[in-house]
């Protein structure tokens, strides 16, 4: 028999891209049935409304106040667009872990891309205790405070154009949107503390310092080479310089196999 023969990196990510997007996809329509067959019912019987509608204004004030009486757990999924300041909701998240309060967040590729996010947000937060992933996309927005209450839009298009979210009471409903946000969880890549040790199982004696972890970070999380260099507001010749380094650290001899280092060795 032939030896197995290696493919290209990039058809097989996209490949396993593909059938990440389809199974979000029958999640994000199985939570749209889901929603639908709990509207059509009365909803008398189980003491209360299972979901209802918040739009404008209401978002920020309702959510900031579930999050604000946060006692065990929450759980995000981020992907723009932001109902509040980057640094805004940072602060507020730190405030939730310094409390006590465990958070694990699953961001959208589209997060750290996001101009500002990575170093006023995801990273401060992640520095405070926040555990967190990365994904190349998410099928809707979603907060889950204590599992008493989540928030839910039915799609990342209808915050857009609706600028609404549902509140969920705890429900079967609520219950398929906790199972939804760790079928995600389980996918997604980590993003480590740029301020944390290397664990236990890293190989290299010499660790890359926070920026470089910046760039590894974004680089797995599929962000465009100009958009990193924005966000680091490095020249294109310092940006290239720094992964010409990383590659040479890893041993890699190409994105796909610094990606795959950077996960190995702990540096994500």
């Amino acid at each position: 028999a032939r030896p197995p023969l290696p493919v290209p990196p990039g058809a097989a990510l996209d490949l396993l891209s593909r059938r990440a997007t389809l199974r979000l996809e029958e999640a994000t329509a199985a939570i749209a049935g889901a929603y639908e067959r709990y509207r059509r019912r009365d909803p008398a019987a189980s003491g209360g409304v299972v979901a209802e509608e918040v739009t404008g204004d209401d978002i920020e004030r309702r959510l900031g106040e579930a999050l604000g009486s946060a006692r065990k757990e929450v759980l995000r999924f981020d992907t723009p667009p932001y109902f509040w300041s980057s640094a805004r909701g940072a602060d507020s998240e730190i405030a939730m872990l310094q409390r006590g309060v465990q958070v694990r967040a699953v961001y959208a590729r589209a997060s750290l891309a996001h101009p500002g996010h990575l170093t006023t947000n995801i990273q401060p937060c992640v520095d405070a205790g926040e555990q967190a992933r990365v994904l190349p996309e998410l099928p809707v927005k979603l907060t889950i405070i204590d599992d008493r209450v989540g928030f839910v839009s039915l799609s990342i298009a209808d915050v857009d154009i609706s600028g609404s979210l549902l509140v969920v009471r705890p429900s079967g409903l609520l219950t398929a949107l906790r199972a939804l946000f760790e079928a995600c969880w389980e996918r997604a890549l980590p993003i480590q503390s740029v301020t944390g040790s290397a664990p236990a199982s890293a190989t290299l004696s010499v660790r890359p310092g926070p920026t470089e972890r910046r760039i590894l970070a974004m680089l797995v999380a599929g962000v465009p080479d100009s958009q990193i260099i924005r966000e680091l507001g490095v020249s294109r010749r310092t940006f290239f310089r720094r992964m010409e380094l990383l590659m040479a650290q890893a041993g890699a001899a190409s994105r796909f196999q610094l990606a795959l280092q950077a996960q190995r060795r702990g540096w994500l």
